[in-house]
């Protein structure tokens, strides 16, 4: 029973009715003892809408959350302060190759070209490599190589270092991109490095200096800013300097590293300053210039790919065009040479380009195909090249592997696919003139041989000659000389490295004529052989051979199976790496 405090309580009692029985003073104090007096009203603990009154902790507990926030702050700030005036120490380790290598923490620069170790404006570790601005440009084959090698043994470490052991090694695609490196830009502008000025009068030179067709360009009256050329936002150059004495590679490496450019959106230059056959233009015509300016040498880097400037050239063949580019570009859902379609293309776009030669060589070219496809009848006759590589090239085939393919399989295949021509028209005659079987080959040998009686020379402009047929062509009087070669170094059994480079020792006044020779003579027959014939046969393990194919096009070559390898079962295939 609840009693009210706004009535009296002995009013309350006064009016209660009194059982039979009972005094009134008697039940009053009774019910008194029953029920004691009701207490004043305290204050209710729970407010009318049923919710605790607000309290002041939430505040405190944000005023206490935004002190530490600013301590932590002040923190961070001090120790970043302190990375920056303290650079990290010296560390040593060991290469995979056994080369000991050392990240360097002082702030002076090493002479020569090499990673370096760079602590950025926020304290983090980072490298990127250093090429004193007074080195000639390009540097040496091994030291572009020891670049990238050494690249990747210094980001391997820098990454253990800031992340823990075993971080910094893996498995990454051809697009990796390592937030550890810093491009050489970006370190020269932060003063890290010290760069070289690109715009100006004064470096018009040495922006087009070594540059293949900006000679025009480089004079010291050149105004980039008159011009209004910017520096290249990407670009990729490509150097034809090689310890290769064949000029194969060096064109497939050059039309591939163009389909790459263009391919990457990088501008695409070419430098041919310690080329052994000398100048560019010499064999080509000038290739096309972009319109913006090559970066200053300094930016000009091996590795990584991701790099702005990249520079790609034999010695760096393993790291453009290795395992990662194979995998990355090769069509894994298809097998053998269809896999290849897309490193294929960035060849034959290469091709189309750059293989244009100079205006002699590419007149008489031109003449010659007319002659050739005028002996067949024109576009209704066939022509069938052979291309024979012999010299220090031997075949994939293990039979001959020391030796080479004989001449009967070459003339065989060939004479089977004019056969196959001639039923395939009707007309079963096989000594008609509208077949025709091209021959080229290094050895000067293999012409005369009985095997290739039915065969007729690609191009007869320059060709190599053994010593036998300069005796018998250019007699001299006893004690001369014949005007370039001396004592009638001949060619027999084809194209050596070693014969090749010793012709400084034998006639160094005229080795470089002697080896423009060579090249315009390899470049002659490729040109009309791959441009003239409707087939081609040919080893693959011959540069020369899949070249050819490159020459040919995708669609003739590859999808149409005109041409064809007596090399074993071997299929096209582009840079050997």
């Amino acid at each position: 029973m609840i009693i009210s405090s706004r009535q009296p309580p002995s009013q309350y009692i006064r009016r209660s009715h009194t059982p039979l029985g009972i005094s009134p003073a008697k039940h009053g104090f009774k019910r008194l003892f029953q029920e004691p007096p009701p207490s004043p009203r305290l204050p209710s603990l729970v407010n009318q809408r049923g919710q605790r009154p607000p309290t002041n902790r939430h505040w405190l507990s944000m005023r206490l959350l935004a002190w530490l926030c600013g301590v932590g702050l002040i923190l961070w700030f001090a120790v970043s302060r302190l990375r920056l005036e303290h650079r990290p120490p010296p560390v040593s380790f060991m290469s995979h190759d056994g080369q000991e290598y050392e990240i360097v923490g002082d702030s002076a620069l090493p002479d020569y070209p090499t990673p370096v170790v760079v602590t950025d404006r926020r304290g983090r570790l980072r490298w990127t490599i250093s090429i004193p601005p007074a080195r000639q440009f390009p540097l040496r084959p091994d030291e572009y190589s020891d670049i990238c090698q050494q690249s990747e043994e210094i980001a391997h470490h820098v990454a253990e270092l800031k992340y823990g052991a075993g971080k910094g090694h893996g498995h990454f695609d051809y697009y990796h991109l390592d937030k550890n490196f810093m491009d050489v830009r970006e370190a020269e502008e932060n003063g890290l490095l010290p760069g070289m000025a690109v715009m100006g009068k004064k470096q018009g030179k040495g922006i087009w200096g070594s540059i293949v067709g900006g000679e025009g360009l480089a004079g010291e009256d050149f105004d980039a800013k008159e011009a209004g050329m910017e520096m290249c936002e990407k670009s990729l150059t490509y150097v034809l300097e090689t310890t290769d004495a064949g000029l194969g590679n060096t064109l497939l490496g050059l039309w591939m590293a163009y389909g790459l450019a263009k391919e990457e959106g990088r501008a695409f230059f070419i430098d041919d300053t310690n080329w052994v056959y000398g100048d560019y233009e010499t064999f080509f015509q000038p290739p096309p210039i972009p319109s913006c300016l090559p970066p200053p040498r300094t930016q000009i880097l091996p590795c990584p790919h991701h790099t702005a400037h990249l520079l790609v050239s034999a010695a760096t063949t393993y790291w453009t065009f290795g395992h990662n580019f194979h995998e990355e570009f090769e069509d894994p859902r298809k097998m053998e040479v269809w896999r290849q379609h897309r490193i294929f293309g960035f060849m034959e776009l290469g091709k189309n380009e750059l293989f244009h030669l100079a205006d002699q060589d590419e007149a008489y070219s031109e003449k010659r195909k007319k002659e050739l496809r005028a002996k067949v009848g024109g576009d209704d006759g066939l022509i069938v090249g052979v291309h024979v590589r012999h010299g220090d090239r031997h075949p994939f085939e293990f039979q001959y592997q020391e030796s080479y393919i004989p001449l009967d399989r070459y003339i065989s295949a060939a004479e089977s696919l004019t056969q196959s021509n001639t039923s395939h028209n009707g007309n079963h005659d096989h000594n008609n003139n509208n077949t025709l079987i091209l021959l080229a080959s290094d050895d000067p040998d293999v012409y005369s041989a009985p095997e290739m009686s039915p065969t007729t020379r690609a191009q007869s402009q320059i060709h190599l000659a053994s010593k036998t047929s300069l005796e018998a062509t250019t007699p001299l009087p006893p004690g001369a000389r014949a005007p370039y070669i001396d004592n009638n170094i001949g060619w027999e059994g084809g194209f050596y490295h070693d014969l090749f480079w010793s012709l400084d020792k034998h006639n160094s006044a005229n080795a470089g004529s002697i080896r423009a020779l060579l090249a315009r003579a390899y470049l002659l027959d490729l040109k009309v052989l791959g441009e003239t014939s409707d087939r081609v046969v040919c080893g693959v393990s011959a540069v020369g051979c899949r070249l050819l194919a490159v020459i040919m096009g995708w669609e003739k070559a590859i999808k149409e199976g005109r041409w064809g390898s007596v090399d074993g079962d071997f299929e096209w295939m582009g840079i050997l790496w």
